[in-house]
């Protein structure tokens, strides 16, 4: 399988409700790919739908798999996981997911740094919001580790930040409305990953907006894949 956007010094912006989803390796699980370095065992990002009574065989996550589930609910033998509900499952562990109404996910695999062990379940319709940098921005901490950082972020229409850059690189997924920057304007389903270094002054409008960011990760040391030479 050829790699997706395997350049990691360049911005990428994806719209992936104008994407068509392709058949996996398991007929009934269907996927967006947004970025990968790898075959099927890869470093990848992508949007995932299983389809209603869909079932996958049980398998490890030799790199860790982190998980929003963005529609519908998730299941594995553990627990049922609803749309809103952030998971982290650490490397080596394994699970036998299915998904009785039907899901869309996204997800993201052999992203973990070493000794990132812990396991993480977040249900984001309950926890706590804490107040931003500025007026009108409202933050929701989800994950960190050794610099990496994982959030939703809350934007009320007409916030705007300020200017400032990311050494480490940023990855947003907008959940809903439409976020802005200097570079452009990013509609729900939107997907960006901006380079170490990047800059940019980001903003919301009228609608406002709410956001996955990851930040931090793009200069972070991860697992090797089990190919790297």
């Amino acid at each position: 399988m050829p790699s997706i956007n395997a350049d990691f010094s360049l911005k990428v912006v994806q719209h992936t409700t104008k994407m068509p989803f392709v058949v996996s390796p398991n007929p009934q699980v269907k996927r967006i790919m947004l970025d990968r370095v790898g075959d099927e065992i890869a470093r990848a990002t992508s949007i995932v739908r299983y389809e209603p009574g869909s079932t996958f065989e049980r398998h490890t996550h030799g790199g860790g798999e982190e998980i929003l589930v963005l529609e519908g609910t998730f299941s594995d033998e553990l627990g049922h996981y609803p749309a809103g509900t952030y998971l982290r499952n650490p490397p080596q562990t394994d699970h036998a997911p299915f998904s009785e109404t039907g899901c869309t996910l996204f997800v993201k695999l052999w992203q973990f740094g070493a000794g990132d062990e812990q396991p993480v379940r977040h249900n984001t319709l309950t926890n706590p919001w804490y107040p931003g940098m500025v007026r009108g921005l409202s933050v929701m901490p989800l994950h960190e580790f050794e610099g990496v950082s994982t959030a939703l972020v809350r934007w009320a229409p007409h916030t705007i930040f300020n200017p400032h850059m990311h050494p480490g690189g940023e990855e947003i997924l907008v959940l809903d409305g439409v976020f802005h920057d200097d570079h452009g304007s990013y509609p729900a389903g939107s997907w960006l990953r901006s380079p170490r270094g990047s800059k940019h002054a980001p903003y919301t409008e009228a609608e406002g907006a709410t956001i996955y960011v990851k930040t931090g990760h793009l200069g972070a040391r991860l697992l090797p894949l089990p190919d790297a030479s």
